[in-house]
């Protein structure tokens, strides 16, 4: 994806801030930038231009404001960098957790809007993967613990080694082009209704 090819979606209810983002941005080559002065609606908006990225510009924002983009930011699932002219520790702490990408405080720059966005992006593309990846990590221990459930139902019903019921599982899962975690999920369940 090219800096031309990224959807960038300004958010800013003042029209001079949010030309020094406009004009930050495409002096940087993004050409594709949209800029919206009302907050209401914006959902929909981020629905239909479905943006890349999303800057956030309040000038003076209060808590509802603040909650208000911070739901936005956390049903997005894209990167956000959000400028604020002021903030306070608690402020931070709940940009951080709703996942914004960039939260700048009194830092509205023409200059610095680039390397701000690029910044966004490359943060919000690390969380993403750490995210995969847990994700990934917990269901890959989640398919072990019924891998082992599985065998122990063999090994106890059949009288099979922990080695032969894991071979038992491989082959029936290779014989059925399904996966281990599938068989034995499958196996477990069945267990589990005999059972009652």
């Amino acid at each position: 994806m090219t800096l031309r090819d990224l959807i960038i979606l300004v958010i800013d209810e003042n029209a001079i801030r949010a030309s020094v983002i406009e004009e930050g941005l495409r002096q940087a080559g993004h050409g594709n930038v949209t800029v919206i002065h009302d907050v209401q609606g914006v959902g929909r908006i981020i629905e239909t231009l479905r943006p890349d990225v999303i800057v956030i510009d309040l000038e003076n924002p209060n808590r509802d404001m603040l909650e208000s983009m911070f739901q936005l930011s956390r049903s997005v699932n894209r990167p956000i960098a959000m400028f604020v002219d002021r903030s306070d520790q608690s402020t931070i702490e709940a940009a951080v957790e709703a996942g914004v990408s960039a939260y700048i405080v009194d830092g509205l720059r023409q200059e610095r809007v680039k390397p701000i966005l690029d910044m966004a992006i490359s943060r919000f593309n690390a969380f993403s993967k750490m995210a995969r990846e847990l994700e990934e990590a917990r269901s890959e221990l989640e398919n072990r613990k019924i891998i082992d459930r599985a065998k122990g139902i063999l090994m106890k019903s059949k009288g099979l080694s922990e080695e032969d019921a894991y071979r038992l599982l491989r082959k029936t899962a290779m014989n059925q082009n399904r996966k281990i975690a599938e068989i034995a999920q499958s196996l477990v369940m069945a267990a589990g209704l005999l059972e009652e």
